[in-house]
């Protein structure tokens, strides 16, 4: 889940509803501190992340953690084993505000976002706002060291979240920024169109540019190869020197974004890390639901394999009411508790 911005907002929300209907509801949550390290109110920072999920039904019960992995060569470190062992188990990263270029230099490469990148190809999830939508990419905007320190045009490499399925990606939140009002032109993350145009010339022919707007998001799923754009605004693909535009609630296909094709996970994670990833994610423990709550879903199996979708959808809401949600997995049903 990509952010323009308005992560805590409205589009955070639809960002949760989103994973929930495509059954991805999170267990476990891990919000990195690393974007703002370097800044002494690092944990205020993510924690505005720690206090909106818990408020939201979807993530309450969750079990989430903050990641105060803020700078290398101490013992708050990404490369710390102690520190990185929740990350383990977590089926949600989120990373935030702070500096991109930062955010790369402490993570590339590093335990913690080894950790966070096999989990990611086994499953689990990211929500990916402000800096860290930046620097998620092949290539990073250097943010503040072109608007506000001066440097010459220029991009950074970035933490290539996406090239294991094949996209060469440079993401631009803010891209319909307005906060230079008549006088200057602060769109394009802070760029501004004219100086933004020549950036883009900088890129490799590859890299495709995907700009999003304030208060929207953009969804990838693998498993459907397909994106989804969600809140108000819309997002901006320029490729091949063609720009194409989509709004709120609009599919497209993932190879809109380059050759898109799902890795081969076994070669893609080394198998001890697999093996620890699948382990840790087995240990965590899930309530055990009433006798009733159990049977209405085992007739609701029965109601699926007839295609009575009518009656499947009755139990299902008859399951809501008494507390719970059902997941329907290649496994089988899976129940997760809802709010109280």
């Amino acid at each position: 889940m990509l952010f323009g911005s308005g992560e805590t907002a409205a589009v955070g929300c639809d960002a949760l509803r989103w994973l929930g209907a495509t059954e991805r509801a999170p267990r476990s949550i891990a919000i990195f501190e690393t974007p703002a390290g370097f800044e002494p109110n690092a944990e205020a920072v993510a924690g505005r992340w720690t206090d909106f999920l818990r408020r939201q039904s979807e993530t309450e019960r969750a079990d989430i953690v903050q990641l105060p992995a803020r700078r290398r060569g101490g013992l708050l470190s990404p490369d710390e084993p102690e520190l990185a062992r929740p990350l383990l188990k977590a089926d949600l990263f989120v990373l935030g505000a702070g500096s991109p270029t930062y955010a790369v230099r402490q993570l590339q490469g590093s335990l913690a976002w080894g950790y966070a990148q096999a989990a990611h190809l086994l499953g689990a999830s990211f929500f990916l706002a402000s800096a860290a939508t930046v620097a998620v990419g092949t290539c990073a905007l250097p943010v503040y060291e072109i608007y506000k320190v001066g440097d010459d045009l220029h991009w950074k490499d970035g933490l290539r979240l996406l090239e294991p399925y094949g996209l060469a990606l440079a993401v631009v939140p803010h891209w319909d920024n307005t906060d230079g009002g008549a006088a200057l032109d602060t769109s394009r993350c802070f760029m501004g169109e004219a100086r933004f145009a020549d950036l883009q010339a900088l890129l490799p022919a590859e890299v495709v540019v995907v700009g999003i707007a304030e208060h929207t998001a953009l969804a990838l799923d693998p498993a459907t190869a397909t994106a989804r754009v969600l809140g108000r605004g819309e997002v901006t693909v320029l490729r091949d020197g063609t720009s194409t535009s989509f709004g709120g609630g609009a599919s497209f296909p993932l190879t809109m974004l380059g050759p898109f094709a799902l890795p081969a996970v076994e070669t893609a994670v080394p198998a001890a890390l697999a093996q620890a990833i699948r382990a840790a994610r087995a240990g965590r423990e899930d309530p055990t639901p009433p006798a009733d709550v159990g049977a209405l879903v085992a007739l609701r199996e029965r109601a699926r394999a007839a295609r009575d979708w009518a009656a499947s959808d009755r139990l299902r809401q008859q399951i809501v009411e008494r507390g719970w949600r059902v997941e329907d997995t290649p496994a089988g049903p899976r129940l997760r508790p809802l709010r109280t």
